[in-house]
């Protein structure tokens, strides 16, 4: 299980890390769909533009790493209750 909340986290930290390598270039307008995409699958940034503060590229990172961590224990830990013979 614990390798499976591990991979939950690289996933969570390979997202962040492509939506600054795609955004830093391409800057992003609030009117286009990946915009939306962006902040679809970065919670934290979702929040940060709704408290109207700023996040840096470093603690998006690790921010969205701790929170796909979390989401994935919370899957990982309901399958692991409705399938007991894992």
């Amino acid at each position: 299980m614990r390798y499976r909340i591990a991979l939950w986290a690289a996933v969570g930290f390979l997202v962040a890390a492509f939506w600054a390598v795609y955004a830093f270039p391409t800057f992003l307008s609030a009117d286009t769909p990946w915009f939306a995409l962006a902040h679809f699958t970065q919670p934290v940034l979702a929040i940060a533009a709704y408290f109207h503060f700023g996040v840096r590229f470093y603690w998006a990172l690790l921010a969205n790493t701790a929170t796909y961590a979390l989401a994935g224990l919370i899957v990982e830990s309901l399958r692991r209750t409705t399938n007991p013979a894992n």
